[in-house]
């Protein structure tokens, strides 16, 4: 070969492979960088020159000041570099980002589309997440199965008001790969295509259509200040999004609970039963009500009014008033709320949003004066809130209203815990407490199968407290005694454990045992002929008793939200990523790591197919041992609603209480699952006050010896940290049933079964 040709081919090369290519989104120069955010966590950034803050604002985030491993203007040839634990190949046209492990394995891969959008490969495993509801109107949910799976589905990620058997929708862009990845979109505005079999796609809304923003994203004028747009105002070209290494889930969870903010916890109170009023007679019904719960040994802790004109008769003059009904209570409120409190009940109030007419939006110039017109009713002796509506609000807003009702009311009472329940959210809400509702469905059996799927969605990208409306929100002739009493048995192991509905009597425990339905308001109400069924009200009492048994269980759940990111309400995926037929199962959970739930959601139903992830389980009704990595089939009757605890669980178990701050004599029974070691944690505290922000809290290890049947309990944390005051314990195994009592003080002590 000519030796010039040679040299002139090995220069033009040279030149080429030296000729950097400026990056480009929408048009315009621009810039990427990418930050390790966690242990196995990356932030990428793609923005345009001209966008001048460091990092996009967004609310759902915390300020974070990581930086960049790389920041690049252009890009000439492929270029790898370290991410802590993580690897990543960049490659120029189109702009492709591909995240690896250490040794290898491909997590991610991010390919930045040239019309804007950023397409990622599917595996061929469910992915998850995707916030709060199911299918978007118009699909026939009634004949579709149950959507867990988000799948094969276009998302257009419209928060909105939904009556089907999914609720209201609060979408996250934010996906759970089962086969070991996770993204999350943190630029809102965009939609999620999942509907081909092998390719994901985020495409960013479209500057020109500001319609479209608007259905999507509410109120697009709003403005942070100091010139920094914030991320629902539409910046053409802005991408941001966070890649997960998720093969470890409970890594995961918590590198997302440390990007969006760590769970504020509940006061206890919260993880008992409440039951919402509708229209109401005046106050004399309404402590007869409370009265009756007491009497018929019911648990309850709190009592919910609505407001007038969502009812006849609320609480309140016609909303958004503060003032209270005067044509309901015939003596002073307060000495009202004061017997409500002398009963041991809380009582929550059901509010609307402000007058925007008065004020435009709600920021932080706005806040405290908004707050101000709550004090009354907080000195007249409210303990908390119920915040309805608000689906138009922006992303913004929706945070500002969520900071509303956990600020204003520390800033009135700063030694008690807020407590709020909201119809709308986001990733990061958890900060404020983050308790959310799934809004407006219909009592139906699809409806209660469909629940199911939503909470477990909800509890992995949006926050970890979650529940649905107690039997369902619209009545219909499906609502029965049975219908009623299966959304109970799925209520008790929900972290919000609450009834509500139309037709409001036949929500009531005792409600299906009378003659009469009560104030009617549905189209379709419930049959009369399903009334004065005795059989309803001693299986409603047997899983409200259960609910208190299990309060110190689930009081540790709420803690260990906080601590770990992990919900209280686990899809099977995230304690067996490995098993490839529990990832894609919505129709069944864990609560917490050692107690599986599985409800029954078909009418008449006499046996239930509930798959058991590898171990050992054991039936938590009969004491019967299954293997698990293997579909069972348990037979059923209507009292009972199938729950497994796995071999080597620790269970607490409380004594019945009536409410979640009763004093008991009866000691702490500590049940012991044999067949492995074992280990739990138990957390505890005084319930009320935010001395846990400052350590006023005690954690208990206890761990077990399956060969040698020793039982060890020890403080965790430090000495300082250790309980106050003696606890009297009952140890139980199973099988076998043999028990002791013991005295813990705090100091490690072992108990020796052999």
């Amino acid at each position: 070969m000519n030796p010039l040709f040679c040299r002139m081919a090995a220069l033009a090369a040279l030149m080429t492979a030296t000729h950097a290519a400026p990056l480009v989104t929408a048009g315009k120069p621009a810039e990427l960088s990418i930050r390790v955010t966690g242990d196995r966590a990356l932030r990428v950034t793609l923005k345009p020159l001209d966008f001048k803050p460091e990092l996009p604002v967004n609310p759902a985030l915390l300020d974070r000041t990581d930086e960049p491993v790389i920041r690049i203007q252009e890009i000439d040839r492929p270029r790898e570099i370290a991410a802590g634990v993580l690897k990543v190949s960049l490659k120029p046209d189109p702009l492709t980002i591909r995240v690896t492990s250490a040794d290898g394995v491909l997590i991610q891969e991010l390919a930045f589309q040239n019309d804007g959008s950023v397409s990622f490969p599917l595996d061929g495993q469910p992915v998850l997440g995707l916030g709060e509801g199911g299918p978007l109107p118009g699909k026939d949910w009634r004949n579709a199965p149950v959507e867990f799976d988000r799948r094969g589905r276009f998302d257009g990620m419209q928060p909105r008001w939904q009556s089907d058997a999914y609720g209201s929708r609060n979408p996250v862009a934010l996906l759970a790969g089962t086969g070991g990845w996770g993204l999350w979109f943190a630029t809102p505005w965009g939609k999620i295509d999942l509907s081909k079999p092998d390719t994901g796609k985020f495409i960013p809304i479209e500057a020109k259509d500001p319609k479209a923003m608007r259905q999507s994203h509410g109120n697009q004028q709003l403005q942070l200040g100091k010139g920094i747009p914030p991320m629902e105002t539409f910046v053409p070209g802005l991408l941001d999004v966070f890649i997960f290494d998720s093969r470890d889930p409970a890594v995961f969870m918590n590198n997302l609970a440390a990007l969006s903010g760590r769970a504020a916890m509940p006061p206890k109170w919260a993880l008992g039963y409440m039951q919402s009023h509708r229209t109401l007679e005046d106050d004399a019904q309404m402590l007869g009500i409370v009265d009756t719960f007491r009497e018929k040994r019911i648990p309850l802790d709190a009592v919910i009014y609505l407001g007038t004109g969502f009812t006849p008769r609320g609480w309140n003059k016609p909303q958004p008033s503060f003032e209270f009904n005067p044509a309901i209570f015939k003596r002073n409120p307060a000495a009202f709320i004061a017997d409500v409190h002398q009963r041991n009940a809380k009582v929550v109030l059901h509010m609307v949003p402000w007058d925007r007419d008065r004020i435009p939006m709600l920021d932080d110039s706005r806040l405290g004066s908004y707050w101000k017109e709550h004090e009354a009713l907080v000195k007249a002796g409210v303990d908390g809130w119920w915040p309805d509506e608000g689906d138009w609000f922006d992303l913004h807003e929706r945070f500002k209203r969520h900071q509303l009702y956990h600020e204003g009311p520390l800033s009135t009472q700063p030694e008690l815990r807020p407590w709020s329940l909201h119809r709308n959210g986001h990733l990061g809400i958890a900060r404020w407490g983050g308790w959310v509702w799934s809004g407006d469905t219909q009592s139906t059996w699809k409806s209660l199968e469909a629940q199911i799927a939503v909470g477990l969605n909800h509890s992995l990208s949006l926050s970890p407290f979650w529940g649905s409306d107690l039997g369902g929100f619209f009545s219909t002739p499906e609502l029965t005694g049975e219908l009623y009493a299966r959304w109970f048995q799925f209520a008790a192991f929900c972290p919000s454990f609450r009834a509500h509905g139309r037709t409001w009597w036949t929500r009531l425990p005792w409600g299906w045992g009378l003659d009469s339905l009560g104030p009617v308001e549905d189209k379709e109400p419930p049959k009369l002929s399903e009334l004065n069924n005795p059989a309803i009200e001693p299986i409603v009492r047997k899983y409200a008793e259960l609910r208190y048994q299990l309060l110190s269980y689930n009081y540790t759940l709420a803690w260990q939200a906080r601590e770990t990111g992990l919900p209280m309400m686990r899809a099977l995926w995230l304690h067996y990523p490995g098993d490839a037929k529990a990832r894609g199962i919505g129709s069944e959970y864990l609560w917490g790591r050692d107690l599986l739930v599985a409800p029954v959601f078909e009418k008449g139903a006499t046996s239930r197919d509930i798959y058991l992830p590898e171990g050992q389980w054991y039936d938590f009704w009969s004491g019967e041992l299954q293997q698990g990595g293997r579909s069972i089939n348990r037979t059923i009757d209507l009292a009972t609603m199938p729950i497994y605890a796995k071999a080597g669980a620790i269970l607490p178990l409380d004594p019945v209480r009536q409410y979640t701050g009763e004093e008991v004599k009866e000691p702490l029974t500590i049940r012991i699952y044999r067949g492995t070691d074992g280990s739990a944690l138990l957390y505890h505290d005084d319930g009320s006050s935010n001395g846990y922000l400052k350590g006023e809290s005690s954690v208990t290890s206890l761990k077990w010896d399956d060969q040698a049947a020793k039982l060890t309990i020890e403080p965790r944390i430090s000495p300082d940290h250790r309980l106050t005051q003696p606890q009297k314990l009952r140890i139980e195994l199973v099988p076998g049933g043999k028990e002791k009592q013991v005295e813990y003080s705090g100091e490690a002590l072992a108990i020796d079964f052999k």
